[in-house]
């Protein structure tokens, strides 16, 4: 009997003394909409714009009030969300364009992507939508980290609008009313394929950037002079449902941080809440933009952040989440916000942060 028993002890105290194995890092949703308006989402007061599935994210997680792009423009913006770096040490300070002078541009092979850094620790990293970092070989996306790519190369109002998968032409001229609903379904698809290890999803959305183009079922034709945008918003909102439900059925909720953000303040027809300026503005309405973010069991229900934060902030606090260390060959401007994210009271960690436009510094 004795016996038994000491060796009941001692199998448990193998089990003890081996090393338990290292958690899965994180999984990480980046999605980013286009032109969208601080004022434009229900859960920052827009009062007849629904949005369910963003004010249950907010809800279910962290919004802030005083999130800033570094310039009120696509691509610059997109760079420092990125890398974590002014457009002024990236050298995107324009948007790149097919048009003469401005085609061949884009992000240096020799900055550092999110999606790089995490690829090189094993996480399968997909961009979906508007790149808008360079459309000519030399700055794609799967040259810059991303192990497959699917969208549109830059903004939905420039010709040729091409749908490009990975490097190649599949459909030309683009349904932009299927768009919203082509990369929706594209990233469950990506998560899905990727359940069984850590993954890096960047979902970029072409819209409310004009030309607006919304999907016949989120449509109301009786909806009022606002109705075009109105939509275009629901099926966002639409689309972000659909993310959170397929994390909630492959179990991967709480294993995963989803961020939605915007690129800049709205051109017409978007709402700045109130906000001085708009698009291309370097006033607030111009640079300053929604944040939500849910982590269910490391970020608390619920919590509004008033200290401000910034796209160069997005690149570092994922790079550290992942428990990678950050380049030091280089300056990172961001900082780690995950404590802003998680512990009320949390000071930001910047004195100031800067806003340019084109390579002139505003504020």
């Amino acid at each position: 009997m004795w016996t038994g028993v000491v060796f009941v002890l001692g199998f448990a105290l193998l089990a003890l003394c081996k090393p338990a194995q290292a958690a899965q890092p994180p999984n990480f949703v980046l999605i980013v909409a286009d032109d969208l308006g601080y004022g434009d989402l229900h859960t920052y007061g827009h009062p007849r714009f629904e949005t369910p599935h963003l004010d249950r994210m907010a809800s279910e997680g962290v919004r802030f009030t005083d999130f800033y792009m570094p310039m009120p423009y696509c691509a610059p913006s997109r760079s420092s969300i990125l890398t974590g770096r002014y457009p002024f040490r990236t050298t995107v300070v324009r948007n790149p364009a097919p048009d003469n002078g401005v085609n061949d541009i884009g992000l240096p092979a020799s900055e550092i992507t999110i999606a790089a850094a995490l690829k090189k620790a094993g996480y399968a990293t997909c961009a979906i939508g508007k790149w808008h970092l360079g459309h000519v070989p030399g700055f794609l996306p799967r040259e810059r980290g991303f192990d497959e790519y699917y969208g549109i190369l830059y903004s939905n109002d420039m010709r040729p609008v091409q749908l490009v998968e990975n490097e190649r032409v599949v459909e030309y001229p683009v349904v932009q009313a299927l768009l919203t609903r082509r990369y929706t379904e594209r990233a469950l698809a990506f998560m899905e394929k990727n359940r069984q290890r850590p993954f890096f999803l960047y979902l970029a959305h072409a819209m409310p950037h004009k030309p607006l183009a919304v999907s016949e079922d989120f449509y109301r034709p009786k909806g009022g002079p606002q109705e075009l945008y109105a939509a275009v918003i629901r099926e966002l909102d639409w689309s972000v449902g659909e993310v959170l439900r397929k994390l909630d059925e492959l179990g991967l909720t709480e294993r995963t941080l989803v961020i939605f953000t915007s690129d800049n303040g709205p051109w017409y027809g978007g709402s700045t809440g109130g906000l001085r300026g708009m698009k291309g503005d370097t006033f607030d309405g111009g640079v300053r933009v929604p944040f939500i973010a849910r982590w269910p069991g490391r970020i608390p229900k619920g919590l509004v952040v008033r200290e401000v934060a910034g796209a160069i902030d997005i690149f570092p606090t994922l790079v550290r989440l992942a428990g990678l260390k950050l380049p030091e060959d280089r300056i990172i401007d961001g900082k780690d916000i995950f404590p802003l994210m998680t512990t009320p009271g949390t000071k930001s960690p910047h004195e100031a942060v800067f806003i340019m436009s084109g390579p002139q510094l505003y504020a």
